[in-house]
């Protein structure tokens, strides 16, 4: 099917990171432009992430929306006016949220250009009843109010922050889904199962757990299977674990616990067996 424009671009929405692409004919757009586009929220104005690229290159299923224009002064001071507004409403919303006790916690508040529609996004730990909330604050707001409840992981890729690592949270830079994560990785990685370690910013596993696994998958196929046994020096070692990083195996007898080499190991292996097939056996040539 051909493309209605040229190009497309990434846009992202205040309060997000993560980018949506938009159809334009416009060839100057750059980095950090604001631009006018229609949501399902309704008008809005986002930032372009991405340099334009040709649609000849979109291969993705998802059907481009145009962006509708530059913003003029008037965007812009609606788009000013929508900001301040939104702090007011997160502010009423908060008061009222107390007085009645929901278990909520508001994040944050984001209106449509024209003003028409907030959305409030809040974390809650349970399924919260806001019918008398929303009946409260509709004559304060006086628009159309939406409160949208979001993931823990939602939260710390809308918030970020620093990982463990020292480096900005993959979630509010790169990863635009979440998949699940179960303990069973950072077993394969052999990691010690210290839950609070092991969890990121949003109380869940850590998700570059998820982006080693295969690495550890292949690279343990080097080693020797746990609980091995090999004669050395007149003394039975049973493998009793080993780092992958370091390729190293750790050996432990009754008297001693040693740390070898993966070459090493190899070696004592390969002299055993060579010795096993030349030792004569008994009986009649």
């Amino acid at each position: 099917m051909e493309m209605a424009y040229k190009y497309f671009v990434g846009i992202k929405f205040a309060g997000t990171n993560k980018s949506y692409y938009f159809s334009t004919d416009f060839d100057d757009l750059k980095i950090g432009d604001k631009v006018v586009v229609e949501t399902i929220a309704g008008f809005e104005i986002g930032e372009v992430t991405t340099p334009i690229m040709s649609t000849a290159s979109y291969n993705s299923n998802l059907e481009l929306k145009p962006i509708v224009r530059k913003p003029n002064s008037e965007d812009l001071s609606d788009y000013n006016l929508g900001l301040k507004e939104a702090k007011m409403a997160l502010d009423i919303t908060r008061k009222e949220v107390a007085r009645l006790g929901l278990p909520m916690n508001l994040l944050e508040a984001n209106y449509t250009l024209d003003g028409s529609k907030v959305t409030i996004t809040y974390t809650s730990e349970s399924r919260v009843d806001f019918r008398e909330l929303l009946h409260i604050l509709a004559p304060q707001l006086k628009c159309r109010i939406e409160l949208h409840q979001i993931a823990s992981r939602d939260k710390a890729k809308m918030i970020g922050g620093i990982g463990i690592c020292g480096l900005p949270l993959c979630c509010s830079t790169f990863l635009s889904q979440f998949d699940g994560i179960s303990i069973s990785r950072a077993k394969n990685q052999m990691l010690t199962l210290n839950i609070p370690k092991l969890s990121g910013h949003c109380g869940k596993l850590i998700c570059c757990l998820l982006f080693e696994d295969d690495m550890y998958t292949e690279a343990k196929k080097d080693f020797p299977r746990l609980g091995s046994v090999i004669h050395q020096n007149g003394v039975d070692f049973t493998v009793d674990g080993y780092n992958i990083l370091s390729r190293s195996v750790k050996l432990a007898s009754q008297n001693e616990i040693k740390f070898i080499s993966l070459d090493e190991y190899n070696d004592i292996v390969k002299k055993s067996l060579a010795k096993t097939s030349t030792t004569p056996t008994n009986g009649r040539h």
